[in-house]
């Protein structure tokens, strides 16, 4: 049974909380980490987490054949209130640890390869050390697919839109849902079945690429 990693699966209405029962449906064996949650608890801000992780992980476990990092921080700000804190804090989290566990990841997975899935977001008005780390996010994860490549490593950038994952209040999905070509908000259960395909032997095909997968919603630009 293939191992598979899932970051930021804490909450249970989370984008990674609906990919890990797909996944384990698919015949994947999941292990999950979060900040204070999950099979295995971790603080990404410490530069010495990731690493740490994946070798507990592969230790306790074997090697892990697919990493999927929907942890993220945020706290929103502008411009104008963004606190160099605050900046180095999301860079940590979003970017760094993304950095450092797919190296990890790579390393451990010698000649086996393996897939990665990670998810970004185009919210960076109004919350700009978020949008700001993530667009660091997209760029690690693509030179990831040239770089690990002959390894047989895939990697893919996912910007699924708006999720409803508790964070909209009526308001919101009112407005949104009024946008979206499909008439409806995407949920976690629309991304899980596209990282399954990713992650899947006949998707890895798909590698360096930055997909957007929200049913439409950006193509009203």
């Amino acid at each position: 049974m293939p191992l598979a990693l899932v970051t930021g699966a804490a909450r249970s209405n989370s984008i990674a909380a609906g990919i890990v029962p797909r996944l384990r449906a698919d015949g994947w064996e999941v292990v999950t980490s979060d900040l204070d949650a999950g099979d295995h608890p971790c603080d990404l801000s410490d530069a010495q987490a990731p690493a740490a992780l994946i070798e507990t992980v592969a230790h306790e476990r074997g090697t892990i054949s697919a990493l999927v990092l929907s942890h993220a921080h945020d706290v929103e700000s502008g411009i104008l209130d963004t606190t160099a804190e605050s900046f180095d804090q999301h860079v940590a989290v979003n970017a760094r640890a993304s950095l450092l566990l797919i190296a990890a990841f790579a390393r451990q997975a010698g000649e086996t390869g393996g897939a990665i899935v990670a998810f970004t977001s185009d919210h960076v008005t109004g919350n700009l050390p978020y949008g700001a780390s993530k667009g660091a996010l997209d760029r690690i994860v693509i030179s990831a697919a040239r770089e690990l490549g002959p390894r047989g490593i895939s990697a893919n950038v996912v910007n699924p839109g708006p999720i409803d994952t508790g964070w909209m209040d009526d308001e919101t999905r009112r407005a949104l849902t009024a946008q979206h070509p499909l008439g409806r908000s995407g949920t976690p259960r629309d991304i899980a079945g596209i990282t399954s395909f990713l992650l899947s032997d006949e998707g890895r095909w798909i590698s360096g690429q930055l997909l957007h997968t929200d049913g439409g919603f950006s193509a009203r630009f």
